[in-house]
């Protein structure tokens, strides 16, 4: 359907007229066959790298090629509904941009867009990197809605490792990215706009606000469309990561192949319980490797007030977001797992309420308030993963938003078979040493499965992996010995 037209001169008396129709895609990047916008090519054939601006005081909307010292203009007839406010700003604010692109049946279908030079505009330069670091959000957003409100009408008024921090890089994004960002955060994006530049305000005021819109513009707030996992690949990645325990892998692969049919994170999450040193942490980073997505860290053990995790009121001049919004933030983007480690250790608090309460809100996917942000943000890409000693210390209300996976420790022979063929040659590894330079024998093998035969897990047995190693290696050195032979009496001598 038709939109905006990029002309918006509030002298401009003429009638617009909007050339183009607007399509949806949610592809990652662009082709020739998938195109940001196609140019009509009725008249003539366009270069494959053209330069030109999109126009803005003209009737139609087109774009004005610059060839041979003459301006030809051609009229765009579709456009990725995504890219729609980037190229209104883009012909606003007069930019000169190469495009790339192949004639087709269809028109000049454009690929790439990139920054030449500056009009007049006081707009950020090209060394910036502002035009890639938008293409790159707009290619990961999903493509907004069709309706149009008022709400997103008056916003237009007021890569890469590229960060939003200044005000006028803020109002840009947000004028760019449009309708791509979810409609509680443009509202919330365009308040705070006024805040941050208001003289109305306190110093204090207007400084939370454009830290507060930093944050929030700075993450990419991405559909909760989530594409189909390889039930091998992720067996494999759960074989690389995690020795034997066949149910406990069957379980994993099970509870989250459901993303195959409904294209959404499971309902429930992981809660993994089982003795310290059983790889729960392990299996917690290959499920985020399985699902191919960025992964953060709570360790409910060092958290004793709720505010930890919602933040602070800006009330406050050391105010500061909580722990979740700082893991959205340092994650880049709103598809996320959550991995809560020791969820039976959180503190019931020093009578503010129960830190692991708040997580309740994270758990239902319904949206995530911090108090120093004052935006809900979208949790429905957030997949929790918790892991657990004593499932018996943690509330039932919490235990009711998982899927419960009980991990049990390695048998005898899983131990010896973890020491000799997994943690072992790791450490031989690490320290440059071959393994013909530090043998151990079958008996010594024993001796250190049967010295930790009383703790759980297997953090033992790679601390006995890197003591024997790093004995061998010294003796080697300062011995000048071309090998070392562990037997069961130098275990039991080094180890005691």
């Amino acid at each position: 359907m038709p939109v905006f037209d990029f002309a918006n001169s509030p002298n401009e008396t003429t009638t617009h007229e909007c050339t183009y129709t607007t399509f949806s895609s949610n592809k990652p990047s662009a082709s020739p066959s998938d195109p940001i916008l196609v140019i009509d090519n009725h008249h003539k054939n366009w270069n494959h790298h053209s330069r030109g601006m999109f126009t803005n005081f003209v009737k139609r909307t087109s774009f004005e090629f610059s060839e041979e010292n003459e301006t030809i203009s051609a009229d765009i007839t579709k456009v990725d509904s995504r890219f729609v406010s980037l190229l209104k700003w883009l012909g606003e604010n007069h930019i000169n941009v190469r495009l790339s692109g192949e004639n087709t049946s269809e028109g000049y279908a454009v690929y790439k867009i990139q920054e030449t030079s500056l009009g007049s505009g006081n707009k950020l330069s090209a060394e910036d990197g502002f035009l890639q670091f938008m293409m790159d959000r707009l290619f990961v957003s999903s493509s907004p809605n069709d309706e149009v409100d008022e709400e997103d009408e008056d916003l237009a008024e007021v890569g890469d490792s590229m960060k939003l921090t200044s005000l006028q890089s803020i109002k840009d994004f947000m004028t760019c990215a449009g309708k791509t960002l979810p409609a509680n955060i443009r509202l919330w994006a365009r308040r705070n706009l006024a805040v941050a530049r208001s003289s109305e305000v306190t110093p204090e005021e207007r400084r939370h606000a454009q830290r507060a819109l930093s944050i929030m513009m700075n993450i990419q707030w991405k559909s909760n469309y989530f594409e189909s996992i390889d039930p091998v690949e992720a067996r494999r990645i759960l074989d690389e990561e995690l020795y034997g325990m066949e149910r406990v892998k069957q379980r994993i692969i099970e509870t989250i192949i459901q993303i195959n049919r409904t294209h959404s994170l499971p309902a429930y999450g992981l809660l993994l319980v089982g003795p310290a040193g059983t790889g729960k942490s392990q299996i917690a980073y290959a499920v985020a490797r399985i699902l191919k997505l960025p992964w953060t860290t709570l360790d409910m053990s060092s958290i004793n007030d709720p505010e930890q995790l919602t933040g602070s009121s800006r009330i406050y001049s050391n105010a500061k977001p909580g722990i979740i919004m700082e893991a959205f933030s340092m994650a880049g983007e709103s598809n996320l797992v959550f991995i809560i480690n020791e969820l039976d250790k959180a503190s019931s608090g020093k009578g503010n309420g129960n830190p692991a309460d708040v997580l309740l809100t994270l758990l239902d996917n319904l949206g995530f308030t911090d108090n120093y942000i004052e935006c809900m943000v979208p949790s429905v890409g957030v997949y929790p993963i918790a892991t657990a000693n004593d499932k018996d210390q943690i509330s039932a209300p919490l235990m009711s938003r998982f899927a419960v996976i009980d991990i049990p420790d390695y048998t005898f022979e899983e131990k010896k078979i973890i020491f000799s063929k997994f943690a072992m040659p790791k450490v031989l590894r690490r320290m440059g040493l071959k393994e013909d330079e530090c043998v151990i024998t079958s008996e010594a093998v024993d001796a250190v499965i049967e010295k930790y035969s009383n703790t759980t897990g297997i953090r033992a047995l790679e601390q006995a992996a890197e003591h024997m190693a790093a004995n061998a290696l010294y003796q080697i050195e300062v011995n000048h010995i071309s090998k070392v032979i562990f037997d069961a009496k130098m275990v039991s001598d080094l180890l005691a």
